[in-house]
């Protein structure tokens, strides 16, 4: 587990969609399998949920001190997505990357 003084230089956005009927079922499947995992590996980890009409959307930001900390997760290429094994039962489509973006500056309250 990284150390609270560990500062994130690095953000890893993970997006993906359900039916909006299963949303709930997936958000608490994704917290168990995927987010408590993670939360003991990064920096900071952040989830969101939009409800539209006929879907979900999810999306994970998760934060990490170094790009070589975040790929110790999935060993292999930075914008790699680690699917869970239910993903394809749950999500619209398999997501095939997700995001790095590098952190620049942080204001004010954020998570």
């Amino acid at each position: 587990m990284n150390e609270p003084s560990s500062r994130p230089a690095i953000a890893r956005i993970w997006r993906g969609r359900v039916r909006r009927e299963r949303a709930d079922e997936y958000e608490a499947y994704n917290f168990e399998a995927g987010i408590r995992p993670l939360i003991e590996k990064a920096v900071g980890v952040q989830t969101f949920r939009e409800d539209r009409e006929g879907e979900t959307e999810f999306v994970t930001i998760s934060y990490w001190p170094s790009l070589e900390a975040m790929t110790a997760l999935t060993g292999a290429a930075p914008t790699n997505v680690h699917h869970l094994l239910l993903d394809p039962e749950f999500l619209i489509e398999l997501p095939q990357s997700v995001q790095i973006l590098k952190l620049r500056q942080a204001y004010g309250r954020t998570g």
